[in-house]
């Protein structure tokens, strides 16, 4: 009961933080509180929320994944690659792009289980930038327009009455994925092996697969919002993939309650904290605010949001220590 209440309180607490920066940024700016603002946000939460729910999978599992963005970039220019050679099937691209971005999570997932590197922020870091390379390699380092392929640009581009399908999209997943989490063997797997990797091994758990399965489904999750990407932008632009995607994909699910010692994080949890990443981008547009100022913003906010993680850590720890003592007497 103490649990379910604590969580509830936490998505209070966050949502109560969006509410509070929405009204900042209405006082601040006439045009935040706008409809078309506002969907516009929804556009830019899309991409984020995309990337954000293959990182969370494997915060779970108490890794991490710093290629996401780079995966994403890659992607969309070997779309990009493919229609500058004259391939302007919508299907065939879409398919292409999201065998790549799953493949790519595959191989991040074998470095660590198979090949025993000693920790994902090695191997996902090393696949970063090797992606990067990949990405002006395919483009030749030139930005490619998808005005052949219009289909392609569907996903990120269309709206049902100025409500982006991007999102509705991201909706449908993120319902899918939490059930998964919560309501099947492989999702409570996932918690198991980022709370306990030994005890995962001992109960019979094939932590490898399951470790596999979520950097794979990551890569897939990258290639999709890659191919949002294009619909928002109409190009691709192998430089993009040394942006800090993946800061605000981790930003996201701390700030949503995911924390890096694993078996902890939540959809919905992870969709509320997307959405404070985007609503604090597009009130400094607004605004004007210089981007540096923005990342450093981000930086204090991905910082405190894993302060008060450690500081919860410490405190239930405290408790249970407590409570343990209690028993004993």
């Amino acid at each position: 009961m103490n649990k379910k209440s604590n969580g509830i309180m936490a998505y209070l607490g966050t949502i109560g933080a969006l509410l509070i920066l929405c009204v900042l940024w209405t006082i601040l700016s006439k045009n935040f509180l706008t409809y078309s603002n506002l969907m516009s946000v929804l556009k830019q939460t899309s991409f984020n929320a995309l990337l954000s729910t293959g990182m969370l999978f494997c915060l779970i599992t108490a890794g991490i994944e710093l290629s996401v963005g780079a995966n994403a970039t890659f992607s969309a220019c070997v779309m990009g690659m493919l229609v500058t050679r004259g391939v302007t099937n919508p299907v065939l691209l879409i398919v292409i792009a999201l065998i790549m971005g799953t493949l790519i999570g595959l191989i991040n997932g074998t470095l660590l289980t198979r090949l025993h590197l000693p920790h994902p922020f090695v191997s996902t870091l090393g696949m970063k930038n090797f992606l990067w390379g990949a990405a002006l390699l395919v483009t030749g380092s030139q930005m490619i327009s998808f005005n052949a392929a219009p289909g392609v640009m569907w996903l990120g581009s269309a709206t049902i009455g100025g409500f982006p399908v991007s999102f509705i999209v991201v909706v449908v997943i993120y319902i899918l994925l939490h059930i998964l989490l919560t309501k099947t063997a492989l999702g409570r797997s996932i918690y198991c092996a980022g709370g306990n990797m030994e005890a995962t091994r001992l109960s019979g758990i094939n932590s490898a697969n399951v470790l596999t399965f979520c950097y794979a489904l990551s890569g897939f999750m990258a290639a999709l919002a890659g191919i949002v990407s294009v619909g928002r932008s109409g190009i691709c632009n192998g430089t993009n993939a040394i942006q800090p995607y993946d800061t605000d994909a981790i930003a996201a699910c701390v700030i949503g309650g995911a924390s890096f010692m694993g078996g902890k994080g939540t959809m919905f949890g992870t969709m509320l904290g997307a959405l404070i990443i985007s609503v604090l981008r597009n009130g400094f547009s607004l605004l004007a605010i210089d981007s540096a100022v923005q990342n450093m913003v981000l930086g204090l906010v991905i910082i405190g949001a894993v302060l008060l993680d450690v500081t919860r850590e410490n405190m239930a720890a405290k408790a249970r220590r407590k409570a343990a003592a209690a028993q004993a007497k």
